[in-house]
């Protein structure tokens, strides 16, 4: 298989993005990586591995940069260089570190959508306390959502789960502002119905506060609501740990426990970083397509590789369109 990555995308580029590359390269059988970006700045990095090529250019999309008007302009760009790589053919998907509005719009704009996907999904794989994690989309491809949308969401999230995180069965959930049937906006009674004739494993409504204890191994809403309840959990997590490390520091008592429980407390930040799932992926393309997080260090690029090798070998997206497909040849029969 053969993936396109954005080199220059992200707080930590190129040099992550290249390490976690040549790692892929080195630990994951048949795979063949392209490098989009600077040369120059590329090569110090790599070790010469023939299943790595760069494809040079200088030109990159900034976080300053306006997402559609960007893609549009910025022809050379390397993310708009990798996503060209799959749109020709050259690659089976692509990944980028790089501004998050920018990477949808080349998604759609490049990529294309896959036949029947009215809106594509953002969907990163969050934490939970049992360390399985679940699976939540939208939050942030698309802030104004129809309950259709929210039920092709709910299809594409069961599949994946299946077929890329193993899941048996996994249970949909419907985020909302309570678990009662009919609770919620006229969206999320709509899409509510809609999700109990689906082809999944719909358990109702979840509220966010059940998030973390795993109530459900895919969770959706809009884009809106998603990005609310991810940027929560994120800040929540970094407030918490930095109230941790503020009370540790405070006394030499406090410094001597913060000595003895140091490997504990690694690995529950470990726990919580939603890195370790790998990348978002920008469900409902032609091809994947992964949003790694903007923060992303060589194991994070490392996870959102092997995403992406997963999705690639696993037919997912072929899967989530012949299901799509059927899905509509029934409801046009009724």
């Amino acid at each position: 298989m053969k993936l396109a990555i954005d080199a220059m995308g992200g707080d930590n580029a190129p040099e992550a993005i290249v390490k976690g590359a040549v790692k892929a390269a080195e630990t994951i059988d048949g795979l063949s990586i392209t490098l989009v970006g600077d040369e120059s700045q590329i090569r110090p990095f790599l070790k010469e591995q023939p299943n790595i090529t760069v494809l040079h250019t200088t030109e990159m999309i900034t976080s300053e940069d306006e997402p559609v008007r960007a893609v549009r302009r910025k022809k050379k760009a390397s993310m708009v260089m990798a996503a060209t790589e799959v749109k020709e053919g050259r690659a089976d998907g692509c990944i980028s570190a790089g501004n998050t509005g920018a990477l949808m719009s080349a998604g759609l704009f490049i990529v294309g959508r896959m036949p029947g996907v009215e809106r594509p999904a953002l969907s990163p794989t969050l934490p939970t306390m049992d360390g399985k994690g679940f699976l939540m989309l939208d939050v942030g491809a698309n802030v104004d959502a129809k309950p259709a949308h929210l039920l092709q969401y709910a299809v594409i999230g069961s599949i994946y789960s299946e077929n890329v995180r193993k899941i048996n069965n996994p249970r949909v959930g419907l985020l909302n502002v309570g678990t009662e049937d009919g609770k919620g906006s006229d969206l999320t009674k709509q899409a509510f119905q809609l999700m109990k004739e689906a082809p999944i494993n719909f358990v109702g409504n979840v509220e966010s506060r059940d998030l973390l204890n795993g109530v459900a191994d895919v969770v959706v809403t809009d884009g809106f609501t998603g990005n609310v309840a991810l940027k929560t959990i994120e800040g929540t997590a970094l407030t918490m740990f930095s109230m941790m490390k503020e009370t540790f520091m405070s006394s030499w008592k406090t410094k001597i426990a913060a000595g003895l429980v140091k490997d504990d407390l690694r690995g529950l930040k470990n726990q919580l970083d939603y890195s370790e799932y790998g990348g978002a992926g920008l469900f409902g393309l032609a091809s994947p397509v992964i949003k790694a997080h903007g923060s992303s260090n060589e194991r994070a690029v490392l996870n959102a590789i092997r995403q992406a090798c997963e999705m690639v070998e696993l037919n997912v997206t072929e899967t989530i369109s012949s299901t799509l497909d059927r899905m509509k040849e029934k409801e046009e029969s009724e």
